[in-house]
């Protein structure tokens, strides 16, 4: 209801828009006169293009439903709905060419009114497009108006599912539970999303959720039969379910498709990225810290002298931290902390907050008065731009572990150690300590598998009010 609801508001305001174009447009053209004078003898009153005007809308509606303009695609690019826009719309205004020259001979016919109109529909309906986007992106990360669904399957395809629900809130899902075979170990690691129990409880659940808005079927290639009829029982019960194709157990940004003499082949990329996507990550993280190094020096050494009137102790802490493939580099911070906190850590194991092998304490009594500032704000972190200029770290990615925890990880969780750490990432921008560990895994994967520069300036730029307002950091 609430898809369809959202595809009626957009076909309307899409409606409006169109006509608001073909009003502009003539605008333009004959009051305006952009460009190009109209010569007296030329000039038409809009009212003789009205009829023009509605045979437009009746085209546009036609190429738009039959381009699938109206059908909204999750996660889709926004270039490429004006792409199909721009086509649709394209093909709309030759149709109304053809319809003026050979059913209205006697109508009015401006080349240049054409361009703008096409224009201008172009243009006004990709910025209700991107307005759309915003206004239910920022819906959905507050939790309004999201889709609830239920995961079936508990291995690596349900694992690849849900850290694309998770890294992605913006495709306006929310998993409500999964369910697992009942046959093999739950090593799914959810986190906070409740095992809702096995397979055969599948109707039961389905009972209790009234206003589940889908299923997703994430379960391995030889369970095809199970498939089916996990399908009927959702369609009995009059749930939508939707598979996710188990194709070798591997994310499609892992899949290269390829045509050897008309044979079709399929190709597998390890997980992690080409020497050509590290040297562009490397000129990324060089070309920030260039433009901020001056402004980031003088926050540095406004914090290091809060720092040192604040409490006894050295400046700077440092820790080591297991990099990429496994290898040990020192990681410095901002003293946070008492100078002796390390020792206390044992002590206070038993009020850890985080779950897995990571410690968080909201209230940690090690910390500093200082120090809970640059918690809050991840000011402690400023010193890790050194260890980015050396090219132990990233400015975005996984963050580095501490040996001790990379030894209590699950063979799973090692993934995340197959790129190099980062000062933020996904889990930064996604909850940062509200996170789960193994929430916070699945979201690393989820970045390691779909890498793109504009992923990384994506999240650059959400770290700057996540960090200012200290959202889920402690």
């Amino acid at each position: 209801m609430r898809t369809r609801t959202i595809r009626n508001l957009t076909i309307i305001t899409d409606l409006i828009l169109i006509n608001g174009a073909f009003a502009f447009a003539y605008a333009v053209r004959y009051r305006w006169q952009w460009f190009l004078p109209v010569d007296e003898r030329f000039f038409e009153p809009y009212g003789r293009y009205l009829s023009q005007q509605i045979v437009f809308n009746a085209l546009l509606i036609f190429t738009f439903i039959q381009g699938r303009v109206w059908r909204r695609r999750r996660g889709e690019f926004w270039i490429d709905e004006v792409s199909r826009i721009g086509f649709a719309s394209g093909t709309a205004v030759t149709l109304l060419m053809a319809v003026t020259y050979f059913f209205q001979p006697e109508a009015p016919f401006s080349r240049l009114l054409l361009f703008w109109i096409l224009l201008f529909v172009v243009l006004f309906l990709s910025a209700a497009r991107l307005l759309r986007r915003w206004v239910l992106s920022a819906l959905y990360r507050r939790g309004t108006a999201v889709d609830r669904v239920l995961v079936l399957g508990s291995g690596e395809t349900g694992r690849g599912l849900i850290r694309t629900l998770l890294a992605r809130p913006d495709l306006g899902f929310q998993a409500i539970g999964y369910l697992h075979d009942g046959t093999r170990e739950n090593n799914i690691g959810l986190g906070r999303i409740p095992h809702l129990g096995t397979f055969s409880d599948l109707p039961a659940v389905l009972e209790k959720q009234p206003n589940l808005h889908s299923v997703f079927i994430a379960l391995p290639g030889e369970m095809h039969q199970q498939v089916a009829t996990l399908i009927r029982i959702c369609y009995r019960h009059g749930v939508p379910a939707q598979v996710v194709p188990d194709l070798l157990q591997l994310s499609l940004n892992r899949v290269e498709f390829n045509n050897m003499a008309g044979i079709p082949m399929l190709g597998v990329r390890e997980v992690g990225m080409t020497h050509w996507q590290r040297l562009t990550k490397r000129a990324l993280d060089l070309t920030v810290i260039l433009i901020a190094g001056i402004p980031g020096l003088l926050l540095a050494a406004i914090t290091a002298i809060a720092i040192k009137l604040d409490s006894p102790g050295p400046i700077f802490y440092a820790a080591k931290r297991v990099g990429r493939d496994k290898k040990l580099f020192k990681m410095y911070k901002f003293r946070s902390m008492v100078v002796d906190a390390d020792k206390h850590k044992k002590e206070l194991a038993a009020l850890n907050e985080a779950d897995g092998p990571i410690f968080k304490m909201k209230d940690d009594p090690r910390l500093t008065r200082i120090g809970r500032i640059l918690r809050r704000t991840s000011l402690d972190e400023l010193p890790q731009l050194w260890n980015v200029l050396l090219g132990q770290m990233s400015l975005v990615g996984p963050r580095p572990p501490l040996l001790e925890e990379v030894e209590q990880y699950k063979s799973w969780h090692r993934q995340r150690l197959s790129v190099i750490g980062g000062l933020t990432g996904l889990w930064q921008v996604s909850g940062r300590s509200d996170l789960t560990f193994d929430e916070l895994c699945l979201l690393d994967i989820y970045y390691i598998e779909n890498w793109s520069l504009a992923l990384d300036l994506r999240i650059l730029l959400q770290t700057v009010p996540h960090s200012l307002f200290g959202r889920g950091a402690y």
